[in-house]
């Protein structure tokens, strides 16, 4: 079983700003979209009361800071930047399961938050663009890393990675198959197969 972390103990907060914004995260986790409230904030990170608000005024301005340090977060776990191999489905493939699994085994607790805030986002269409914006450091260099391993259509293979990567990050954080996170080495053959499927390659 994967061990869980708490958001706000991802990486250490270095300012009043990221205090806030991970102790958001943290409640968003614990207690989902109701529970993150800018009082809540304040009582969790031991700040003085209005302390919140002053950074964050609204609601809207609260979930927007939620949004930016998830991502900020969760790209220190991806690490996109190092799936740019330059090689085949195979070394692509290893780069792939390699965060995934690093995601699954330490840092699931951020794919719960995230599920909440895409969820709140498809009935706040100010927060729709901000959550999309955010999202688009990830889809990017997956479309690089789609040509570089040989893809004639990028954009629609990265797609179809994207969902790939998605639904196996769901099932295996909060779907029925949260108590049997696959190893790594499975991770890798399963997304290696997907990739020579869509690039129509062999093993190597």
């Amino acid at each position: 079983m994967p061990t869980r972390s708490t958001p706000a103990r991802t990486a250490a907060p270095s300012s009043r700003a990221e205090l806030i914004a991970d102790t958001a995260l943290a409640l968003l986790a614990e207690r989902g979209m109701r529970g993150l409230t800018h009082r809540a904030v304040d009582e969790r990170a031991g700040l003085p009361q209005g302390s919140t608000s002053n950074h964050a005024r609204t609601r809207q301005a609260l979930l927007e800071v939620t949004v930016r340090r998830l991502a900020e977060l969760e790209a220190r776990v991806l690490a996109p930047g190092k799936l740019h191999t330059g090689g085949g489905p195979d070394e692509a493939a290893g780069g792939l399961a390699h965060a995934l699994h690093r995601y699954l085994t330490g840092s699931t607790e951020l794919l719960v938050c995230r599920y909440e805030l895409a969820l709140e986002a498809t009935r706040r269409p100010e927060l729709r663009a901000f959550y999309d914006d955010a999202g688009r450091r990830f889809r990017e260099p997956l479309a690089a890393l789609m040509a570089s391993a040989g893809s004639t259509e990028p954009e629609r293979h990265a797609l179809s990675l994207v969902a790939w990567a998605e639904g196996m990050m769901f099932a295996c954080a909060v779907g029925s198959y949260h108590r049997a996170v696959p190893a790594e080495d499975e991770l890798r053959a399963g997304c290696a197969e997907l990739l020579r499927g869509m690039l129509g390659t062999t093993a190597g």
